[in-house]
């Protein structure tokens, strides 16, 4: 085995790669969701690892490791406005009109969302010709009636840009579904997705979402309705994109159903009659059995032995559990029934052919 093997082999867990590349976590996620560090999954099914050829790589390039914490540096409003050399009251309005995109966020304690954005491309935003006149003057009428209307593309720009990370990340044509699936309503769906075992299947492939709190807290829900499509444009684009993976995902392997159970060729034998369930009236005729079942399978000269199926047929014979027996004989007169009047017998007997009759 050759030492490049050996290498490719071995593979950290997210927080031991952080420590390798010198970042803090919050940097090394970032990193990862720009693709400047690459995650292969794990095959004990413990979510994302790190190769250490892949800790090399990043390790051997120019300039590290402050040259990469530059690149995953991420500011708020103060900085980045700053930064643009604009007031951060219009840094507010770029990022809501949607010119400037959120790379991050978070829910502070007051339960407002915080939004981060890499400082890397603020600094490209004023070079860039077309962007001169958003950062001096009067903002355009169409976009001032926008902002009027309230608009606020920061949370689908940022569902976006995390989208597309979730989709760098999925190996699966059902994977990949799902995390188009995971910005929808379940109601949207199951719209789009009628059978119950790719829905299904879907949900098994459902990514996680990023942990702001408690489940069920204020800060969880906040998150949801943040990840959670509500834009009527962003929704018909999500449904269409889902049909189309979905029918992508279908072409490569369908989704998992249940399976009929296998029949093993043995066919029970009949249970005989239940003299629990059943229990024979008293006076009732026994059952006859065939003298064929109690035919000699022997010599004529031997001993009778009831055959195989001779015992086969006198198991499924009733037999009365000796607390019928002692009901019959308390309820049964010895000897044939007294006749009553016009000849009619009395008794058990005679009161059975009358309701019969």
């Amino acid at each position: 085995m050759s030492g490049n093997t050996v290498t490719q082999s071995v593979t950290w867990s997210l927080a031991r790669a952080a420590r390798e590349l010198d970042l803090r976590r919050g940097e090394f996620d970032l990193a990862v969701h720009l693709g400047y560090v690459r995650t292969v999954p794990d095959e004990g099914g413990g979510g994302r690892r790190v190769t250490r050829a892949e800790t090399d790589r990043v390790r051997s390039q120019e300039g590290f490791p402050e040259a990469l914490r530059e690149r995953v540096k991420a500011v708020g409003t103060t900085e980045g406005a700053a930064l643009m050399g604009v007031s951060t009251a219009r840094f507010t309005r770029l990022a809501r009109l949607g010119l400037v995109v959120p790379a991050k966020f978070y829910v502070n304690r007051y339960r407002a969302v915080v939004w981060l954005y890499l400082a890397e491309e603020l600094r490209r935003f004023p070079a860039e010709r077309q962007n001169v006149p958003l950062l001096r003057g009067r903002m355009p009428e169409g976009l001032r009636d926008q902002l009027g209307a309230g608009l606020d593309l920061r949370p689908r720009n940022w569902r976006g840009r995390h989208m597309g990370f979730l989709l760098r990340q999925a190996e699966d044509p059902w994977a990949r579904a799902a995390v188009v699936a995971s910005l929808l309503e379940p109601a949207q769906v199951a719209e789009v997705i009628r059978d119950p075992y790719e829905r299904a299947c879907l949900n098994r492939f459902r990514p996680e979402r990023p942990g702001h709190g408690a489940p069920d807290s204020p800060a969880a829900h906040l998150v949801a309705r943040i990840m959670t499509a509500d834009d009527p444009d962003e929704i018909s684009w999500l449904r269409a994109d889902l049909g189309h993976a979905v029918a992508e995902a279908r072409e490569t392997h369908p989704a998992p159903r249940p399976t009929p159970r296998a029949r093993t060729g043995v066919v029970p034998e009949p249970a005989g009659p239940s003299t629990e369930e059943h229990p024979a009236l008293p006076g009732s005729p026994p059952v006859p059995v065939p003298e064929a079942a109690f035919a000699p399978t022997g010599s004529a000269s031997g001993p009778t032995v009831p055959g195989p199926a001779a015992a086969v047929r006198a198991v499924a014979v009733p037999i009365l559990s000796p607390t019928v027996v002692r009901r019959s004989e308390a309820v049964l007169p010895e000897g044939p029934p007294e006749p009553g009047e016009g000849g009619r017998p009395r008794g058990l007997f005679g009161w059975l052919r009358r309701r019969d009759a």
